[in-house]
């Protein structure tokens, strides 16, 4: 006969009858609340930005949520790749891009592990029972669209490269006079760099670069960046949430120059 459930676990004969869901007796929930709270607050502000339709370029600064700006309604100055969408496109620049780096971002693995656990308690904490009565995996819709993170990793070293190109030309003054660095240039680079440690400790990044190999001997060049990929992975999460952070920042202090609220400060 079958086994039943009653057979094993906590209710089976001569086990213990434990009644609570769990037996943790720590702070548990801080967090997941922490993570809910930090991607919620990126969340509104992200779109309120993407909306919001101004205060995004103060010559040479561009904001990172609307770089590079597409459209025919961009602020002057703005495009780094000219004006390829028509005039029908009426609404906020940001909307044509930020889909990728999102994209990149809720695909991720430690983000989906983040937001799994923050959002959907599945589960909230190593050892705490979740909510739901069954589990499907990343098999069927709507989850099945998390293997699309793979191209979204190639979508966002385009992005990285064209913000590191906004951060060489905040080297300029607001004149357009080269060999001038402010802190903005500073800003802008931090940004790219910190996007660029997130993507290159990207588990995709690892397998594009060392995968599907049966010997590394016969590939010493791969097997050296696969090797330096390795040691940015073990940091994967830390520079997940430091350039959430930064690309957050970046935008914030450029909205702030475009705005008036503060001046670029020039150091030569």
């Amino acid at each position: 006969m079958g086994s039943t459930s009653l057979e094993h676990g906590t209710g089976a004969p001569g086990r213990a009858s434990i009644q609570e869901k769990h037996l943790r007796t720590d702070k548990w929930w801080i967090q997941p609340l922490i993570s809910v709270a930090v991607l919620l607050s990126f969340i509104v502000y992200a779109t309120f930005r993407a909306f919001e339709n101004k205060y995004y370029f103060a010559e040479p600064l561009i904001s990172p949520f609307y770089s590079p700006c597409l459209a025919q309604n961009c602020a002057d100055g703005a495009s780094l790749l000219g004006r390829p969408i028509g005039g029908w496109w009426t609404i906020s620049p940001a909307l044509l891009i930020l889909v990728f780096p999102l994209g990149f971002r809720m695909t991720c693995y430690y983000y989906r592990k983040t937001y799994y656990r923050s959002f959907w308690m599945s589960p909230p904490a190593c050892a705490v029972a979740e909510p739901h009565s069954k589990y499907t995996g990343e098999t069927r819709a709507p989850l099945i669209v998390q293997n699309s993170h793979r191209y979204f990793f190639f979508a966002g070293l385009v992005f990285n490269t064209i913000l590191t190109i906004d951060g060489l030309l905040a080297f300029k003054n607001a004149d357009g006079q080269w060999g001038h660095m402010s802190v903005g240039t500073l800003v802008l680079l931090a940004n790219a760099t910190f996007l660029w440690l997130y993507s290159l400790s990207c588990h995709s990044c690892r397998h594009a670069v060392g995968g599907r190999l049966r010997h590394f001997s016969k590939h010493p060049m791969r097997y050296k960046a696969w090797t330096f990929v390795s040691r940015l992975n073990a940091h994967h999460p830390k520079f997940a949430w430091v350039s959430l952070f930064g690309v957050a920042l970046a935008d914030v202090y450029v909205r702030m120059v475009a705005s008036g609220q503060i001046t670029n400060f020039y150091f030569f």
